[in-house]
């Protein structure tokens, strides 16, 4: 099974890139899992020639069984997030595709609405979407100095959304119409 990881936060270091890159770490042995890193190129959908970015990330997902995303920590989509999800459905890159997303925020109701929205996003392009909102400090030391998670309640949450989605031959998605 592979696995692409795609983070909502444009920032290098945020919680939700960090937490994304624990959380590969968590996946069961044999699991592929590779982060994607180009939200920050991704220009907005327009008809005509698919730009190289839009290319290389149609490719990934059209050479991975599921993906694992990571909602924003605020309550607003990025704009770059919903380019992305915009060529992903015109592509129909995620029709039937099973996603799991977490979201982390100090303040419950940011993540709550934000992955709200990503899963209404998701849904509309055809995803199978699962996943938990944790709702934890980014403040809190949740990681060790080699960027694993340590604390053990996180880790179980975690670990409890990727349970959701490797098992993916079980949770097949309803026929299409």
């Amino acid at each position: 099974m592979k696995i692409i990881g795609i983070a909502a936060g444009l920032h290098e270091g945020s919680f939700i890139n960090r937490l994304l890159d624990a959380a590969g770490g968590e996946l069961p042995e044999g699991v592929g899992f590779q982060v994607w890193p180009g939200l920050g190129e991704m220009p907005p959908y327009a008809a005509g020639p698919v730009p190289a970015p839009v290319r290389k990330l149609l490719g990934l997902l059209a050479a991975s069984d599921a993906v694992l995303m990571t909602a924003p920590e605020h309550s607003l989509l990025p704009g770059e997030l919903i380019h992305t999800l915009d060529w992903m459905s015109a592509g129909d890159a995620l029709t039937g595709k099973h996603v799991a997303v977490m979201s982390a925020s100090a303040r419950a109701c940011g993540a709550m609405w934000a992955q709200a929205e990503l899963y209404k996003r998701l849904q509309a392009a055809g995803a199978v979407v699962m996943g938990a909102e944790l709702v934890i400090s980014p403040a809190c030391p949740h990681f060790d100095e080699d960027g694993y998670l340590a604390d053990p309640a996180l880790r179980r949450q975690v670990r409890a959304v990727i349970t959701q989605l490797c098992p993916a031959e079980v949770m097949e998605p309803a026929l299409l119409l």
